[in-house]
């Protein structure tokens, strides 16, 4: 038994490095540029009893240092003062648009509805999107965003960061969630097989949401408006990243674990409907995670009473620590999260016994409510 222990701890290791490799090709690749025509762009926002955010938000997005775009904002059935403010923003910025869907006692918000309406109501083929509690990074968003379009590249998938807050343990948890995310559906297009984006800092040409019929492939599902459609539309040759700092936009995080933890449960429910060749990918990654840790503290503890060599599995856990140390250091740098740097391996550890939580407590009861 524990030799088939030990051979299995092996495996997980070896495949776990080979996972590091995959995410090296972004922690190691540069940022280019793309193109050098800066192409007409919509921005398109959608906004349910959001006034506040967009109050702090907004005049970010319409002040953006871009020679021709407009800023779309879909107001969904907003019940406190969204329409007013908007309207008042109107006066102030004619490259404002906005789109009303009124609400009733039997509409209670469609992001999915949302989008296509603000997709409907854009002049421009080139769409970026965005959440009303975000804010862009800089005045150059737009800019460093469109500048990966070119004739081929028709899908920009940009990096959406939480906002640090000093002294939060579960600030860094978020962000380093946030972090591995990105780093996964970074290093995919690197090697060929994009899967997802976040709607919160998204790009693509309106002729892939057209050739498609929108979201209507899922439109059964409250969820899946950003990474179901790019994992349907995204391919080998249609698709760039954009990770220069100035790209980035900022989401103001959770401070309860418990609403942090519903909204995860939410967000991974559409994973289930990835292609086969991604849920594979992502689930021998979780899989090797989860064996790694689980057999690492079983083979320490079973070491301090002699059962098991000590030196033979700490030197394969440093071996594979300093590993992903590297690798998501220099990630971490790319995406301005160095400061988790020296936190990861308690935040993986964490990261990976909270997902298997997650797992469970859907299998249990899915959400019903996005």
């Amino acid at each position: 038994m524990l030799s088939f222990l030990y051979a299995i701890f092996i495996l997980s290791v070896f495949t776990q490095l080979i996972f590091f490799y995959i995410f090296s090709k972004f922690s190691f690749t540069k940022h280019q540029y793309s193109n050098v025509l800066q192409p007409k762009v919509s921005v398109i926002i959608c906004a349910r009893n959001e006034a506040q955010n967009l109050s702090r938000h907004l005049e970010k997005f319409l002040t953006q240092r871009y020679t021709d775009f407009e800023v779309i904002v879909v107001n969904d059935g907003s019940t406190d003062n969204s329409s007013d403010l908007l309207h008042t923003y109107q006066k102030r910025f004619s490259h404002l648009k906005v789109v009303d869907i009124k609400s009733n006692n039997s509409y209670s918000g469609n992001k999915k509805k949302a989008i296509s309406k603000g997709i409907k109501a854009s002049k421009y083929d080139y769409l970026l999107f965005s959440d009303a509690d975000c804010e862009p990074s800089s005045k150059y968003w737009i800019s460093e965003m469109s500048s990966q379009f070119s004739t081929n590249k028709k899908i920009v998938l940009g990096y959406g960061a939480y906002r640090k807050i000093n002294n939060s343990f579960l600030n860094k948890l978020i962000r380093f969630e946030t972090l591995m995310t990105a780093i996964q559906y970074f290093s995919y297009v690197k090697i060929g097989l994009p899967y997802m984006g976040v709607g919160r800092n998204l790009a693509y040409h309106k002729e892939l949401f057209i050739k498609v019929n929108g979201l209507s492939s899922h439109a059964n599902l409250k969820s899946g408006d950003d990474d179901l459609f790019v994992n349907q539309v995204a391919k080998i040759n249609n698709t760039a990243i954009c990770f220069s700092k100035k790209s980035f936009t900022i989401s103001e995080p959770n401070t309860s674990f418990k609403a942090w933890f519903n909204q995860k449960k939410r967000h991974i429910t559409t994973a289930n409907y990835y292609k086969p060749i991604h849920k594979l990918l992502l689930g021998f990654y979780y899989l090797s995670q989860i064996l790694f840790w689980i057999l690492a503290i079983i083979l320490l503890s079973l070491s301090l009473i002699g059962e098991v060599e000590f030196w033979s599995v700490i030197v394969i856990v440093l071996i594979r620590l300093v590993l992903q140390f590297i690798i998501l250091s220099k990630a971490a740098e790319k995406l301005d999260e160095r400061d988790l740097s020296l936190w990861f391996p308690i935040l993986d550890i964490l990261l990976v016994f909270m997902q298997l939580q997650l797992f469970v407590s859907n299998l249990i009861a899915k959400p019903k409510y996005w």
